[in-house]
């Protein structure tokens, strides 16, 4: 998954950073959050958060825990723009069908574990 948060005032920017800052340390205890990364554009008035879920319960729990923090989020940075990428179950399309996420099914691909992200060595 990905969401975007657009529009992130200058004037709101540390609030803003305080409350990803609360969303993750909740993700770090969730056991079936697998990544969870943000990043800032340039001159830090948009970011894009990274997702990665077990599966879609994973995803509804997420959801769950975060509750008024998403909706805080979304009133310092803008209303989110969310993808959400897999096999999306019909419960996790009923939880997301109001920020109206564009869902891509899985087609095909091949993950790579970290040793295959290594760079090669010199010799």
């Amino acid at each position: 998954m990905t969401a975007k948060y657009p529009n992130i005032a200058p004037a709101d920017r540390a609030a803003f950073k305080e409350l990803v800052k609360k969303d993750i340390d909740i993700a770090t205890t969730e056991p079936g959050t697998l990544q969870y990364d943000w990043f800032f554009n340039v001159d830090e008035t948009s970011c894009v958060v990274r997702e990665a879920y077990a599966n879609s319960d994973a995803v509804l729990a997420h959801m769950g825990n975060l509750g008024e923090l998403l909706g805080q989020l979304a009133e310092f940075g803008g209303a989110s723009k969310s993808r959400a990428f897999g096999n999306v179950s019909p419960q996790l399309v009923e939880a997301e069908a109001a920020l109206q996420p564009a869902i891509y099914a899985f087609f095909q691909g091949k993950r790579l574990s970290l040793a295959h992200s290594k760079a090669p060595t010199e010799g």
